[in-house]
Order: C-alpha cells, then structure tokens, then sequence
C-alpha cells in the first residue's frame, strides 16, 4: 500500500491518496479542497482514481469531492447516511468556515459499520464511529495494520465536539471501541497533524488513557 498525503484548505486536512502498489488503483480520501494539487499527484504518480472515500461531511474533507468525482467520472463514497444534513448544509458551512461559496452535493454511496470496500488487492473496513459528527467512519487496513480516521482522533488529542449533533461522550466510546482495541502497532492517520499509532495513544493521550481524570 501506497500513501500519498496532500494537506490542503487553510485547516492543512490531511487528504490521503492510498494507492495499491500491484494494481495503481487508487482512491483519496477526503479531499477538502485544493483540487488541482490532488490531480496533479494523481497523474505525476500514474494512479488509477477508483472512488472518493469520506469519513465525514465537515467542508474541508469534502470539499473537492465533486470536481474528482466529475473530472474522473468515478463515485463518492460514504460517510454514513447520518452526516446527510452537513451535505445540505455546504453552503453555510463555506460562510461558517470562511471557504469559496460551493453548493451542495451529496455521495453515491453512503456507508454502514461492518460494511467492507476493497482497492486492488488492499481490504478496508468500516466502523461507525460517531461523536465528532454523527455520521463519522474510518477505514481500517488489517493487513497493513492503518487505520483512516478523519477528525475521531488525533497524536494526543480527540475530535472536537461542540458542532450541531456532536457528543463528547459518543466520541470516546467509539475511540475506545474501534480504535484503542486495534493491535497496538496500528498507525493511525488523522485528518490533521502528525501520524501516531495505537500503542502510542493509549499511553500518552490525556483524553482516553485515564491518566488526567
């Protein structure tokens, strides 16, 4: 598996572009804007865009969903079906943010817990991890031991909380059920800021190591 990471939008979110090394298919997930960057590592590295994957509906993640989905004639998948009303939304979350005015748009596919999507000869499955939004979810690659979490954790930090529908304590179940029970060595990608891994959190971070309260 081939990670390329682009930090776009003036939040520098993380998008990815996960490649499978033996097929070049590839698919970015969560491109939040700066479209023309993303093309660009596409084409320079000779991939084969299959899907738009998101973990969430807040505007720099998804902001130039639509152009790759348009430009490459490919799919938007995910998030959960829970996150439909940030899509409704696009609009005044561009006033909110203080992005270019965009309208909405909506995925092709939305995702379920448990559902599984595969890249070439990578498999990635989904959890429902809520709390950060309601409708949030992450990939997670067993075999190469990575797991996609968008904005549920960061290295030594938790998504935050007090936009419409979070929940501080849904969000540390959900880090506590699907993240913190991965092997230990699994590296987590965050939509902001550095790499971290699972071991590393469970020791260090304030917010779910039990060790501030």
């Amino acid at each position: 598996m081939r990670i390329i990471t682009i930090p776009v939008t003036p939040f520098a979110q993380n998008c990815r572009i996960i490649a499978c090394e033996s097929t070049k298919e590839a698919v970015v997930v969560d491109p939040g804007g700066d479209s023309d960057k993303i093309i660009a590592a596409l084409t320079s590295n000779n991939l084969i865009l299959k899907a738009v994957w998101l973990t969430h509906g807040h505007l720099d993640h998804v902001g130039g969903a639509d152009v790759l989905r348009k430009q490459f004639n490919t799919k938007i998948i995910g998030p959960h079906k829970d996150e439909n009303f940030w899509f409704e939304n696009l609009s005044m979350q561009a006033q909110m943010f203080g992005f270019s005015p965009i309208k909405p748009f909506y995925p092709d596919e939305w995702l379920s817990h448990g559902n599984t999507l595969s890249l070439g000869k990578l498999t990635f499955d989904v959890f429902h991890c809520p709390g950060h939004t309601p409708g949030h979810i992450v990939f997670y690659e067993k075999n190469q031991q990575c797991v996609i979490v968008g904005d549920v954790i960061f290295k030594g930090s938790v998504g935050r909380t007090d936009f419409p529908k979070g929940n501080s304590q849904q969000l540390i179940e959900s880090i506590k059920a699907h993240i913190l029970t991965l092997p230990l060595q699994t590296a987590i990608l965050s939509g902001h800021g550095g790499e971290t891994t699972v071991e590393h959190e469970i020791k260090t971070n304030p917010f779910v190591s039990g060790q501030y309260g």
